[in-house]
Parts: structure tokens; sequence; C-alpha cells
């Protein structure tokens, strides 16, 4: 029987419609105590690229964290900046969350991009190019190649390259070309041989081909050479009976964020299709050339694509470095972190048997909580629901969907349950950021199967990561839930580190039909007992649970805050923080990405600490912890401390109940936050530093502990 303290996740149903009432605390907070949130994003790359400097980390995992840096930038500029700019062209910039204007951040992050920029390409050129030639794999130039490499080379180039490339002059009968966002481009000066007259042509590199092209082996040394590199050096070839003066190459970014204006009567797939077929023609917001381009085929590309010199970015060495994630075909563990294998969570470990385990029968038992990639999504999620599938007691299975990989097996478990005549409900959420595309043919695959597909409520993204399956067992009707914080994706779920509860509670069960109810049908009203679901009630949760813990240090009480989430800058959510810290409550973020929250407020942020994690996997899991006068309160769920989140999303929290998944995740926060930890640390002026690591004293790697950990209840289970 549940306990009546767990009965209901937001304190109260009649305390909820009176929390606008709740006592304000008297203390007046700073003016200036945000942190810039575009600022703090860079500074989040910046320990993306620190990773990549990091000689302690292996060679190709170094080379990895550089191309990670660089997509990251990538969609940085092509929405935050994006968004900025639109904003100034259109009258309606509003001043940042740290009362600046819009033209001064979008300055800033131009001159910290810049710097960034620069740093990134010094990274490639000074110490991981060299790096990785000393383990044996070379990134060689065509001037460094034999005569007999650059023949072998020149018989692919003819062969696999020449028939895709389109070369485009530009000359009175020829306008300049259009030039698509991230594509990467030679800019080519010709003279025509004949009547002396210098024409330009824009070459695109094509990106269907590997970036890197293997060089022919000549002993142990493996050898590559830039398909840029290879296409500029048979030139000649496109360009007969002309002269080849000069060859740049030039990269453009463009605004790709997607706006879908919806009302109640409009198709959202056909205006999503619509609105991506915009996006490849959005306008540009950055220009990245190579630092030996001449001034005149820089001044073309500046009048012909309306960019402002703010806008240039002059790079030493290659651009677009995220084809270093080509270099992930190399077969070198060496060069790789050792690896991690995923174990079954101990409650869906086989037995003696070698059937298959039921997971249903573990879900009955006791809740499960799994934390992958440590433990197995295939196992557990995709276990859990393709079991529903086949099931013939299985009566419903309702679901959300996010992000999902292409071949997804959770699709294919929602269409096998529907062609098995379950009824299904998918909540395929097409508006995911440039994942777009992707959701909408899975979303018309589901529908041919005859899988019940919504496409959420208007005005809102469903972001929340929620299962449902209704099985009858004895003539009644039991819920089996699983309530997570990542996406049911097994490809991503290697990569990112999430938790999931699966339960048979009967009031998430309720919770959950509910919730899906309204997803399908109406707006989010309802108060619910085990979730906080945004957008109307997990700010309010959240809120008390705060002031509860103030107000327990106020009164001498226990009083502690452990949030884990990927971004912290939500302004109402910070100041409960800042009053909770002058009321003398422990307060601890673990922050992956943006934080808006400052720890260098004399009298105001003594109590906060700041830490942030990155290494071999993706920190992407949200946990709130409320010490509670010694009865802790525990929520894992989709939803980050920003405005998005909180506001214009559905997202949901569930509230634990077993203390030992409560205690798993203290213990997690206790490694995070301790000094013996590898971390950065949040510090005066927004500035992260990296934890020190001595070299007789090294530090623990937060992974690679929480995988020994896992691994070690294992083999206590297998012992048994």
């Amino acid at each position: 029987m549940m306990e009546p303290a767990l009965a209901d996740a937001g304190l109260g149903d009649a305390e909820d419609d009176d929390f606008d009432a709740l006592e304000t605390p008297d203390a007046v907070l700073p003016d200036h105590r945000f942190h810039d949130r575009e600022l703090s994003w860079l500074a989040f790359n910046q320990r993306v690229l620190e990773l990549a400097e990091d000689p302690n980390v292996p060679e190709l995992e170094r080379a990895n964290f550089l191309a990670i840096f660089a997509s990251n930038l990538d969609e940085f500029f092509m929405v935050r900046v994006a968004g900025l700019k639109r904003r100034i062209l259109t009258g309606l910039a509003l001043p940042t969350n740290v009362g600046r204007s819009a033209s001064d951040v979008l300055a800033d992050i131009s001159a910290e991009a810049h710097e960034l920029q620069l740093r990134h390409a010094d990274t490639w050129t000074q110490q991981i190019r060299p790096a990785l030639s000393d383990a044996g794999i070379e990134i060689a130039d065509w001037a460094e190649l034999t005569d007999a490499e650059r023949a072998s080379l020149s018989e692919y180039f003819q062969a696999q390259v020449f028939p895709v490339l389109m070369p485009l002059a530009v000359d009175p009968a020829h306008p300049f070309p259009y030039i698509s966002g991230l594509s990467l481009n030679l800019a080519i000066r010709i003279r025509n041989a004949r009547t002396g007259r210098q024409d330009f042509a824009r070459l695109k590199v094509p990106p269907m081909l590997p970036r890197f092209v293997d060089v022919p082996r000549s002993g142990e040394i493996v050898r590559f050479i830039r398909l840029e590199e290879l296409i500029a050096n048979h030139l000649g070839d496109l360009f007969p009976g002309m002269e080849v003066l000069d060859h740049h190459a030039f990269r453009l970014t463009r605004n790709e964020d997607v706006e879908i204006e919806e009302d109640e009567s409009e198709n959202l797939i056909q205006a999503l299709e619509a609105e991506l077929l915009r996006r490849r023609f959005g306008p540009p917001i950055r220009l990245e050339i190579t630092d030996d381009m001449d001034d005149v085929t820089l001044e073309l590309l500046i009048k012909e694509l309306d960019i402002t010199d703010q806008e240039v970015y002059r790079l030493p060495g290659p651009l677009d470095l995220r084809g270093l994630f080509d270099l992930s075909r190399i077969d070198r563990p060496d060069l790789r972190y050792p690896p991690h294998l995923p174990t079954t969570a101990v409650a869906f470990q086989p037995g003696d048997s070698n059937e298959r385990p039921d997971v249903f029968k573990a879900i009955s038992k006791a809740d499960v909580l799994v934390h992958h990639p440590y433990e197995s999504f295939a196992t557990s999620v995709q276990a859990f629901l393709e079991q529903a599938a086949r099931d013939p007691h299985v009566l419903a299975i309702k679901q959300t969907l996010y992000r999902t990989s292409g071949d997804s097996p959770i699709v294919q478990a929602l269409i096998d349950a529907a062609e098995a005549g379950k009824s299904v409900l998918a909540l395929v959420e097409v508006k995911a950021r440039f994942d777009e595309a992707n959701n909408i043919v899975w979303a018309r695959k589901l529908e041919k199967a005859g899988v019940h597909v919504v496409y959420g409520l208007v005005g809102l993204k469903t972001h929340c990561k929620l299962a449902l399956v209704i099985r009858e067992e004895d003539g009644v009707l039991r819920h089996y839930s699983h309530v997570g914080t990542g996406n049911y994706n097994p490809k991503t779920s290697r990569i990112y580190e999430d938790f999931g509860l699966f339960t048979t509670d009967p009031q998430i069960g309720k919770d959950l039909t509910r919730l899906f109810n309204e997803l399908s049908g109406y707006a989010i009203e309802k108060k619910f007992k085990r979730l906080l679901v945004a957008p109307l009630h997990l700010r309010k949760g959240l809120l008390r649970h705060i002031n509860n813990e103030r107000k327990n240090a106020e009164a001498g009480r226990p009083a502690r805050i452990r949030i884990k989430v990927n971004s912290m800058v939500d302004e109402q959510i910070i100041d409960a923080l800042y009053r909770a810290s002058m009321a003398g409550v422990a307060v601890e973020v673990w922050v992956r990405g943006i934080c808006s929250l400052r720890v260098d407020l004399p009298g105001v942020s003594d109590n906060i600490i700041v830490r942030s994690i990155l290494g071999r996997y993706l920190e992407h899991s949200r946990i709130f912890t409320f010490e509670n006068d010694g009865d802790p309160i525990s929520y894992i769920g989709s939803a980050d401390m920003m405005h998005r989140n909180l506001d214009r999303r559905v997202e949901a929290l569930v509230r634990l109940s077993e203390p030992a998944h409560i205690q798993e995740l203290h213990d997690l926060f206790d490694l995070a936050m301790s000094p013996q930890t590898k971390s950065w640390h949040l510090g005066e002026g927004g500035v992260w530093t990296r934890a020190p690591e001595a070299d007789d004293d090294l530090l623990i790697d937060l992974q690679d502990r929480t995988m020994a950990n896992v691994q070690r209840r294992r083999r206590k289970r297998s012992v048994r």
C-alpha cells in the first residue's frame, strides 16, 4: 500500500490552487544576478573543447570531441544566433536575461565565438593532428604524397569523385549560385586562356562522399587526404582550357530554425514540410573562410551573400571539422576509451532457465530503476515494448516519441502491436528540432500500420518520455508504466546518460492514462498525484519544494536541494534557489550546459555550488531531490530549467517511492560533487575551472566509476 506521503507529487491539490498566495520572502535580490545564457552556452562548448585538448584523452576520442564542438557550434548559430539576428532585424528584440540589448549580446557572441573557433582550429593543427600522426594515423597534404600515391588517388578521383562534381561559373550569363547551409565549398578564380578574362566559379564538396579519403597504405602507417584537398589538386580537369588562378575553401551557415504558426485547423505535417523547404533558404548568419583567402574573393562572397564583416570567420587549417566524425571507422581500439559493456538491469536478468526474461513479471514484483547506458536499453525499454507487442494479454500501448532512430525497433514494436490487433497510441512530436523530417516519415509509417498517431497540442511541444501498457490479468486491467529522462532511441541510448522508472504503481498508471487522454484530446489542465506536469503545474511544484526546504532551514530542520539538469536558466527557479541559499539551504546544481545561476554573489549564493561533468557519455538525465526534513523526495523526468520546458512544452517528472532508488540518486550526487571526481567548477564571473589532476593522485572518472558500480551489482546477483 502506498504511503500517504507519496500520494501527491504536488504536496496537495488544494495547496496548488493557492500557490500564487504563498508567502514571498522579504529578501531583496541583486539586479545583476544572472549569467548571460548565450555566453554560458559558449562556455559549455569550451568545456567540450578542453576535452579535445586533454592529452590524457585517447587520440581518436580527442578528434571526436573536436567534431562534437564543431557540430554544437553549428547548431548554436543556426538557432540561437539566428534567432537574435532575426529579432534585431524585425525590431522585436527584447533585452536578454541580463538586461543587455540583443545587438550587444550578438557582438559578445561574435568575439567569443571567433576566439573559440581559432582555438578549435589550433587544437587540430598543433595538437591532435600531430598526435594522430605519432600514433600512425596521418592526415596528409597533397604535397606530402609520393608519385605512386598521387597516381592512385587520381584514379580514385576520376572514378568516384569527378562524376558527382558540379562546378558553377559566375559571369554575366550565370548568376551567383545558391550556397546551401553548412556545405563545404571551393571558391575558384579562373582565367580564360584565349580572352584573358577572369571569372569566378563555385564548387561544392560532395557531402555524400567520405571526408577523409584513404591513401594507399605504405607499411603500418594509415594515411588519409581530405576530400577538398584531393578536389583542389584536380581543378584543371574541371576547367579544361582555363587557367586556375586561385582557390579557397569557404562554408556558410544559415538560419535553419523552424518556426511554425499553428491554428486549430492547420495540418501540422503539411505545414512542417513546407517550413523545412523554406529552411534551406534561410538568411546567412556566418561565413567561414580559410585564412589565406584573398580580398577579391572575400569581397565577392560578402557582397553576394549579403553578410557583414562581423559574421566572417577567418580560420587557419581546414574548415568543417565535423568531418572528423569520419575517423570513427578507423579500427584502432587502443586510441579509444576502453570499452564499457552495458549490463542487463538486475531485475531483468534471466533466471536459471533458458526462457526469455519476463519483463512484466519483474516489474510486478517491484519498481525497477534503470540507468542507461550503464544498463542496457535493449534488455529494458526495448524488451518491455517488444514483449507488450506480442503478449496476448496486452490490450493497449500508449507512448510518446520525440526523437527516434531511422531503423527504430521501438517504432517496429508499435507497428507489430497494432498489426496484432492491439490499440496503440503514438504521440509523435514532429517539431523536434532538426529531426522533423525523420519524424514525419515515421509518423506516416505508423499511421499506415493502424497506429493512432497524434501530434501533440497546439502551441506546445510534447517532450515528456512516457510509455504505458494496459494488460489484462485475471479479469483486472493493470497499468505498466515507464517514465524516463531520455528519448526512446536505441542509438542515442548508447551514448546518452539517462534514467527510466518501470512501475505498476496504480496511481502513476492513472496519472499517465489521464495525461495521454489529454495529449490526444484537449489541453493539459488536471493535476496529478505522482507526476509534476508542465506547462501548468511543474514549475509550481518545484517552487513549492524549494520553498519548503527554505522554511525547513529557517526552522533549523535538515534542508538540502540537489538538481541535475542540462540547462539552468529559468529566473523564477534560480531566484528561489538564491533565497533557499540565503536561508542556509545547501544547494547543489549539476548542469551539463547553460547555467545562468551565479555563485559569486556574497550573502546570496554562499551555499550554492555548481558542477559540470563531461566525458564519453552525454550527461542527459534530470534529477530533483529535496531533503524534506529527513524524508527525502526525489523526482526524475524530462524537464530542464528553461522557459521553453516549463512554459511551452509538455514535460513530466515522476516521484520515486523506493528508498533504494532514492539512495542510488543520492550516491550518484555524492560522487559527482566529490572533490575527488573529475569535473568543472563554476566560479567568479561565470568562469568554469576544471579540477586539477595531479599525476600522483588521479581524480575519479564518474562515468567509469558508475559503470564499475553497475557491474558490481550484477556480479553480486550472479553469486546469489
